[in-house]
């Protein structure tokens, strides 16, 4: 059964450093392909590093594998992915005349893919 969560992207150092050595290398897609559940939602879910999830909402709808999230950097309840073509999936066209998309605090849900 799908549970909602709060997507919230960002941009994150490992994402900054290895965009300068390109968006095709390893590093840099890994960043922006893998989504962290916080410890707490992991193991409620009965989920382990590199679980394909399956994230959806009413604008679209991605599969990425999972990581835990270090403790205390992300409560329960919220899931976080870097900038980047998964998330942007997610994110709607409106602007609301500010010309930059919501990308906070996304309703989400999620269940394994």
């Amino acid at each position: 059964m799908p549970e909602v969560f709060i997507l919230i992207p960002g941009r994150t150092s490992r994402q900054g450093t290895s965009l300068n050595e390109g968006k095709s290398t390893a590093t840099y897609l890994e960043e922006i392909n893998t989504l962290q559940i916080s410890p707490e939602d992991m193991e409620r879910l009965g989920l382990s590093d590199g679980d394909q999830m399956r994230m959806w909402n009413d604008v679209g709808e991605v599969v990425v594998p999972c990581i835990t999230a270090k403790k205390d950097e992300l409560p329960p309840g919220m899931l976080f992915i870097s900038y980047g073509d998964k998330s942007s999936r997610l994110m709607g066209g409106e602007t609301h005349g500010t010309g930059m998309p919501d990308s906070k605090g996304m309703d989400v849900f999620l269940d394994r893919a």
